[in-house]
């Protein structure tokens, strides 16, 4: 049984400027065999064009789904390059991995890790969180005083 592998290219978009050829559907045709023809040097043959959908970005969160057309060539595997058929062979079991019946010390990083996080209401609330009990010192804002203490003073 014959073996093959496939290449698949992206078709041309849009024609270059050939000289002597007019007309963007002659220059597109040049263009295609232009392709063809180099990929058949190399011993691939054209099977077919697929358009296929391509889903990408589009800005921060959204996604758009575009159709990209793709050339399919192929060529015969060599009976040197075909794969070999996978041959089962029964493997030893593995001798079970030695436990330390001692945890490891927990720290800050793997304290934060085991705490569960909620992200909609249908899961629960959220785990409250307490403000620091006093600012450092010298990083509170300055105190003005109020606007009723201005009006008092004049």
């Amino acid at each position: 049984m014959a073996r093959y592998e496939y290449k698949v290219v992206p078709a041309p978009r849009k024609p270059g400027k050939i000289k002597g050829v007019k007309g963007t559907d002659n220059r597109f045709a040049h263009e295609l065999s232009a392709l063809m023809n180099e990929y058949g040097a190399d011993g691939w043959e054209y099977q077919r064009t697929d358009t296929l959908p391509c889903e990408e970005r589009s800005g921060l969160t959204g996604r758009t789904t575009t159709f990209q057309n793709m050339l399919v060539f192929r060529r015969a595997l060599d009976e040197g390059h075909a794969p070999q058929a996978v041959v089962e062979t029964a493997v030893a079991a593995a001798p079970e991995p030695i436990t330390d019946p001692t945890p490891a010390p927990m720290t800050p990083a793997t304290e934060r890790a085991t705490i569960p996080t909620f992200r909609s209401a249908a899961m629960g609330a959220a785990p409250a969180v307490s403000a620091p009990s006093r600012a450092a010192e010298g990083s509170a804002p300055a105190v003005t005083p109020t606007r009723a203490q201005d009006i008092a003073a004049q």
